[in-house]
């Protein structure tokens, strides 16, 4: 269950959720492989301790990009933005509908081709936040927009 089911208020309803773009695994997946395949055939030879630690060092790379895409979160509900970033140490932001100020997309070649980009969402009054490697950033933006201004219409 996601952090924003679990926090829905009665009468809330989820709309949309997104989070990171499988892009983040590419360069820890080359990492963890280049030391990988240095560190298995030394688990075999005489330096078994320098291929244990390159391939436990490789192991890690590929599950710290498993933690970062679980740790980041948003999402739209009926009455509220959610974002979310962080397992242990957790930083959330909630934005009422009509509190949103503007939602913006940055977004490269690559993160075009492949859809993904950075969100930078601005609260009224409230400094930007930017979250990068957005799983089709464009998409969460027009979800948003289009809620906000139903909001505005009723």
């Amino acid at each position: 269950m996601s952090y924003a089911e679990k926090n829905l208020i009665p009468g809330e309803t989820l709309l949309y959720l997104t989070g990171l773009h499988w892009i983040v695994f590419v360069v820890p997946i080359v990492v963890g492989a280049f030391l990988g395949l240095i560190g298995l055939p030394l688990l075999a030879s005489d330096s078994r301790g320098v291929g244990f630690y390159l391939s436990l060092l490789a192991a890690a790379f590929i599950g710290y990009a498993v933690v970062r895409k679980r740790a980041v979160e948003m999402a739209l509900a009926n009455k509220r933005v959610f974002l979310k970033w962080g397992l242990l140490r957790r930083r959330t932001l909630e934005l009422l509908l009509n509190k949103v100020e503007s939602i913006g997309v940055n977004e490269g070649i690559l993160g075009r081709m492949l859809g993904y980009g950075t969100v930078v969402v601005r609260g009224t009054g409230g400094t930007p936040e930017g979250f990068p490697s957005i799983r089709q950033p464009k998409e969460f933006r027009r979800q948003v927009q289009q809620r906000v201004e139903e909001r505005e219409q009723k």
